[in-house]
């Protein structure tokens, strides 16, 4: 059903709202008049494509008509028309796979793993009719609907190659980067294994939350994957699941929506540098490359609806513009003086767009080094302050102390046999008859300190508290216990209203 046929396109469909937009495409809801049945339609203008172009599109299609699985978005129907190419697509539209983890209250090691099947059952079918993917990543992973259970759909081939059996070859630099395989990254001939190196990449997002290599600078982030050097901050989802684990995807999610906006900001204002120089030089018959419009409308092309700002897929090529867009995005064109005043006022319009867009994006970075510089200072201000408060218990210093803490500070600790404790008048007890009375020298660590914020004016801190102390026989012990402390800032300054203690007692002589 999907070889190239030669009618017109509006004989067989109708057409309606915009779903996409691409460099050279847009991408339509649309029903087949025959049958009511809806699909996606993804519309390609022809006549701004060179003969590579061409032959790209070719290789797309041809390589899509051969996959038929429920887990790969299938092309229904290739129509040619003079001056535009449509492809007819399932029409998918329950969002990325993971916007739909993020959304959910409960996310489990076997959610991953049954995630994980259906794109590896997908990759194998594709391997099985030899075909790479070569760009497996999460903005490609989608949904058939909102229903509950639906469809796993393996998206956007515009990168895929076909090769015979185990052949391995040098195909080009293709991908994107925190999902290039090391061979890739080598520029050693390369095959199928490189898909399952990028499953891997997503199977490790799916059960802790974050990806195993991330660097802001792309020269290190390709040296950490070619030693194999992942992070390991953190071990995988244990058998209970972890909230941790949907709260990092949400900041995953965040950061590479922000590093695209950060993206098409800063191409729109190079280019609209390089327009407003060439408008200056009056001339009727400048090449300008095109990029712009590719930033603009995003590279990659989602059936279910426009994506915010995928994580950009890169070819390398000499040219500046296809080392940052992929050399099939772009080409050269000759534009007289009123086409350049036209891109002028369009690269103008979406500067101030995306700038705005920019602004407005709201994400706490935390993962790496990508927390916000204000977030963190508060984070390393509420270690500081437990640890001020710490060094009060450990001096026997009372007044500091009540300094620090609430008037109404409450506890759970062991002193207290199980009890709830309100207020410092308990703890006055052990500062005066025992922690200020001590001469022998206390040491305490803190390890392993995670702060988590709460708005802007409170945070809570848990810790593993090593005290290190000389006994009533001269010799030395170490004792253990773990603490969580709710803080509260009031008059900018920070106060303890709550902590728990589990373990080792205060004082432990």
């Amino acid at each position: 059903m999907a070889a190239t046929t030669c009618t017109r396109f509006t004989d067989e469909y109708q057409m309606y709202e915009e779903l996409g937009k691409g460099a050279f495409s847009v991408v339509r809801r649309c029903m087949k008049i025959s049958t009511g049945q809806e699909y996606a339609a993804k519309i390609i203008n022809t006549k701004k494509l060179s003969a590579r172009d061409h032959q790209k599109l070719e290789r797309e299609a041809r390589i899509c008509r051969l996959l038929k699985h429920h887990n790969i978005v299938r092309l229904h129907d290739s129509i040619s028309e003079e001056g535009s190419h449509y492809l007819v697509f399932d029409l998918v539209t329950g969002g990325e796979l993971f916007e739909d983890i993020v959304a959910r209250e409960y996310y489990s090691e076997a959610d991953a793993s049954h995630c994980i099947q259906q794109i590896l059952e997908a990759v194998l079918h594709c391997h099985q009719m030899g075909v790479v993917h070569r760009d497996l990543k999460p903005e490609n992973l989608l949904l058939a609907s909102k229903l509950k259970g639906a469809a796993v759909k393996l998206a956007d081939f515009g990168l895929a190659i076909e090769v015979q059996g185990d052949q391995q070859a040098w195909f080009g630099f293709a991908g994107t980067p925190g999902y290039l395989s090391p061979e890739v990254l080598r520029k050693d001939p390369y095959g199928k294994p490189v898909d399952m190196w990028a499953c891997g990449v997503i199977l490790y997002i799916l059960l802790v939350g974050y990806p195993p290599f991330w660097d802001e600078d792309q020269h290190r982030l390709y040296q950490q994957i070619k030693a194999g050097a992942y992070d390991q901050r953190s071990t995988v989802a244990s058998m209970m699941h972890r909230q941790e684990t949907v709260e990092c995807l949400k900041k995953f999610n965040a950061r590479r929506k922000l590093k695209g906006a950060i993206l098409t900001t800063m191409l729109a204002t190079r280019n609209f540098s390089a327009a407003k120089s060439l408008l200056n030089k009056k001339a009727d018959g400048v090449k300008v490359s095109p990029s712009f419009s590719v930033a603009v409308l995003s590279l990659s092309i989602s059936l279910t609806g426009p994506q915010l700002e995928p994580q950009t897929t890169v070819i390398h090529n000499p040219a500046e513009a296809t080392k940052l867009l992929g050399s099939d995005k772009c080409s050269v064109y000759t534009l007289d003086g009123p086409q350049i005043k036209a891109l002028l006022a369009v690269l103008m319009a979406f500067q101030v767009s995306a700038q705005l867009r920019l602004k407005t994006v709201s994400v706490q970075l935390a993962c790496n080094r990508s927390e916000s510089d204000a977030a963190q200072a508060r984070k390393q201000e509420i270690i500081k302050v437990t640890e001020q408060l710490i060094e009060a218990i450990n001096n026997g210093d009372f007044e500091a102390y009540t300094k620090i803490c609430d008037p109404g500070l409450t506890s759970f600790e062991p002193e207290a046999m199980g009890n709830l404790v309100e207020g410092t008048d308990f703890h006055r007890f052990y500062f005066e008859n025992a922690l200020s009375r001590t001469k022998l020298p206390v040491h305490t660590i803190l390890l392993n300190p995670h702060v988590h914020l709460i708005g802007d004016e409170a945070a809570c801190i848990a810790y593993v508290r090593l005290t290190q102390y000389i006994d009533s026989d001269g010799k030395p012990r170490t004792v253990q216990s773990e603490e969580t402390r709710i803080w509260h800032r009031r008059d900018s300054k920070w106060q303890n209203i709550h902590f728990h203690r589990s373990g080792s007692p205060t004082i432990p002589y």
